[in-house]
């Protein structure tokens, strides 16, 4: 007997990330950033963040997760976001920003990774943002 796939909370699933993506790019538009989703239907192993946005100089590379109490980011995903802003973006680092955007119910934690874990080649095999952690990111006080 074949296994069981439950197609229809597998699709509940992927509109939840759908619908996180689309918020953050709108509050990032009320902070002031240019901001889109990148419309990639699989997790891939190509170097895409959910969301890119621009505010002045510096370019931020997203990657999003919707939950409850916590959201978990394995390190293939955090390794996709600094791949990304490596190869594709012709700027010095201090201008490229890896984030975690965890949105848990009503409220949203951005966590902006350092580049020094990526070039030391330590990054953590994953980060968990529980829904009591403080961000160490604000969109009000970003690239002013």
């Amino acid at each position: 007997m074949g296994r069981f796939v439950d197609k229809d909370k597998i699709r509940r699933w992927r509109k939840r990330g759908f619908y996180s993506e689309n918020a953050l790019v709108k509050l990032l538009y009320k902070h002031g950033f240019n901001a889109v989703r990148v419309p990639v239907s699989n997790p891939s192993l190509n170097p895409l963040p959910d969301v890119m946005a621009r505010k002045g100089l510096h370019i931020y590379a997203f990657e999003v997760k919707n939950a409850s109490y916590y959201a978990y980011f394995p390190k293939q995903q955090i390794e996709k976001l600094f791949r990304f802003l490596e190869e594709i973006i012709p700027l010095e680092n201090q201008y490229k920003h890896a984030v975690l955007a965890a949105h848990l119910g009503k409220k949203w934690i951005f966590k902006k990774l350092e580049w020094k874990g990526w070039e030391k080649k330590k990054l953590p095999e994953k980060v968990r943002i529980l829904k009591r952690d403080r961000g160490n990111m604000n969109l009000q006080d970003e690239a002013k």
